[in-house]
């Protein structure tokens, strides 16, 4: 059994609810089963905390060379950000992540402006992982994915997809030279009509207020999800989340489909 002093304790439970903390240690934590066995390959482990019930049980699933710590169950409550704490947490390093214009010519790839919901985000990466977009690139001031609700809810898709933070204004206005910039919104055109590419960043905004206006006007193409049957009153709008998935699915139908009529 580890015996955790009250200062690391107090370290872990701040990785946990504090994205300055997180900044400052350059290190984040996964939570749960599930979470951290779909993780744990794929960055660099400095700790893993769990009770000898969960090692016993899961200690064969664990790479070469990483050691589950026990620990008591009054510490994972003390250092979780879960209501019910989980049998198992791992502390990984931060990636460095340097967004390279090569990686995304020929691509499809996500911008993000202002998402502001953790469960958003992290499903908008798990929703990018199915669809085959590997780099999503997000305003300064979108949630933190490494805020431990997000790496809970992409359900081990943060490990294969790329998050970049950038100034968003600054990083269209060069991509937008090479490839188009494709937005989302109320006054676009019918995303069912639109001849999409396979090649471009597709802009999503805000929950509540949309894309800012100074990303707005970078896009080259506006569009749009009509509701059905039109001119019937239905909701405002839709989750951001929501949305993303069904552009996403759009641009892989007309292009899978087109290769196929090829």
């Amino acid at each position: 059994m580890t015996e955790l002093t009250a200062a690391l304790r107090k370290d872990i439970a701040s990785l946990a609810k504090n994205a300055r903390t997180r900044r400052e240690m350059q290190m984040f934590v996964a939570e749960g089963t599930k979470c951290v066995l779909d993780t744990i390959h794929a960055f660099e482990c400095r700790y893993i905390f769990a009770t000898s019930a969960w090692i016993e049980k899961h200690v064969a699933s664990l790479p070469h060379g990483i050691t589950a710590e026990t620990v008591r169950r009054s510490d994972l409550e003390r250092m979780s950000h879960m209501s019910t704490a989980p049998e198992v947490m791992a502390i990984y390093r931060m990636p460095v992540r340097e967004l390279n214009d090569r990686e995304l010519k020929g691509r499809l790839s996500i911008a993000l402006d202002g998402i502001q919901d953790p469960g958003n985000l992290g499903t908008i990466i798990r929703v990018a992982d199915w669809m085959g977009v590997r780099h999503i690139i997000c305003s300064r001031d979108t949630v933190d994915v490494y805020n431990p609700k997000v790496v809970q809810a992409t359900m081990g898709a943060i490990s294969r997809v790329k998050v970049y933070y950038a100034d968003l204004s600054d990083v269209l206005r060069k991509l937008r030279e090479s490839m188009p910039v494709y937005g989302t919104f109320l006054d676009g055109d019918n995303i069912y009509a639109t001849e999409l590419t396979e090649e471009g960043i597709i802009v999503m905004g805000n929950e509540g207020k949309g894309v800012s206006e100074p990303v707005a006007n970078l896009a080259t193409k506006r569009l749009y999800i009509p509701s059905y049957p039109p001119g019937e009153q239905t909701s405002e709008s839709l989750n951001v989340a929501v949305a993303t998935a069904i552009t996403l699915s759009e641009f892989r139908r007309q292009n899978t489909s087109s290769r196929c009529l090829q």
